[in-house]
């Protein structure tokens, strides 16, 4: 804060009559106060999403045959209560006041409800016990048809979570379940076997549909659950970009002319999300320039460092007018579409 607000600032706002005489140093001397504590909050909450993370692996890849072993009724038990726990745990940070520990504890609990649907359908019977799909490790690694009703029930939960404790990490597991069942819906379209490259062309246009989707709700709620919905679209679109294999030089440029574009929007849109995937994906183009066409060039790598150099100096120059330059990129759209995206209107 005090990098951008100094005793100069504050003392022409004084002589402005924005300010009376005294309560500048008084300001700044609270501003100085600030960063420690922000500083200090932003490591807690790294904490909690690190745990949230952890349990969710635990939970999730981490699950080992011996669980397995366990027996149907004692997973469903343990998932059961995992879910009732974390979901308690939620309710009360919320009633505490802990937004941030509340929402974290809360997705997990949606996370964890795969496995609860897991256990119920093959206590049911309606769980195909053949090798290739029997591991409940399975559904984060391969497209199946039947993992359809855990993915919706994990839907379902997330939206009836978000009614109890309303915090915008709970859209992640239900963008991440949408994620999996579009491609295990796609699975019908295309048939079996469901391969490699139709599961990238899959998760590219999910992840377009999901940005698009976002960019319409963005803004129009009062926690930001944008920022969560972008993530989550930016990793289907990019991971499913990047992945795709071309032999044309010219789809390659293409790629990068994407990324670039991407960077372009995280100035429109203010997200630094898109500035992220833009940037690797730039340095992933520039890197197979380096390995493949200009192998044997002496002069890439100083024009490539040079580049690197440019591209920190623009860096550090959109850092100090940001605001600015979104505001003129702003300004070169038509009304219509500021009116209809609030995400670009505020």
């Amino acid at each position: 804060m005090t990098d951008r607000i100094d005793a100069k600032d504050l003392a022409r706002a004084v002589q402005a009559g924005i300010l009376q005489p005294g309560q500048d140093q008084a300001l700044l001397a609270f501003l100085r106060q600030q960063p420690a504590t922000r500083g200090s909050l932003q490591l807690a909450h790294s904490a909690f999403y690190f745990g949230a993370l952890l349990i969710m692996a635990a939970m999730g890849w981490l699950l080992t045959e011996a669980w397995m072993r366990i027996g149907d009724w004692a997973l469903l038990a343990i998932a059961s209560l995992y879910v009732i726990l974390l979901t308690g745990l939620a309710l009360n940070q919320q009633r505490r006041g802990q937004a941030v520990a509340g929402g974290v504890l809360a997705a997990v609990a949606v996370s964890i409800v795969p496995l609860v649907v897991f256990a119920i359908e093959r206590l049911v019977g309606w769980w195909p016990l053949d090798n290739a799909q029997a591991n409940y490790h399975d559904y984060y690694a391969y497209v199946r048809g039947s993992w359809l009703l855990m993915e919706a029930a994990t839907v379902v939960a997330g939206l009836m979570m978000l009614r109890l404790v309303p915090y915008p990490f709970i859209a992640m597991p239900i963008a991440v379940a949408l994620w999996f069942m579009s491609m295990d819906l796609s699975e019908w379209f295309y048939g079996s076997p469901f391969t490699w490259d139709q599961r990238l062309t899959v998760s590219l246009w999910f992840g377009l549909c999901l940005l698009v989707v976002v960019l319409l709700v963005d803004g129009r709620t009062r926690q930001d659950y944008a920022g969560w919905g972008y993530l989550a679209g930016l990793a289907a679109f990019w991971c499913g970009l990047t992945l795709m294999d071309s032999d044309s030089e010219l789809a390659k440029a293409f790629y990068c002319l994407i990324n670039l574009g991407l960077m372009g929007i995280a100035v429109l849109l203010r997200r630094p999300v898109f500035m992220v995937f833009g940037a690797l994906g730039v340095a992933a183009y520039l890197g197979y320039l380096s390995y493949e066409v200009f192998a044997d060039s002496l002069l890439f790598p100083v024009v490539l460092t040079l580049i690197g150099l440019g591209v920190i100096g623009l860096g550090l120059a959109y850092q100090k007018r940001r605001e600015d330059l979104s505001r003129s990129a702003r300004e070169c759209l038509p009304q219509w579409l500021l009116a209809a995206l609030p995400a670009l209107r505020n």
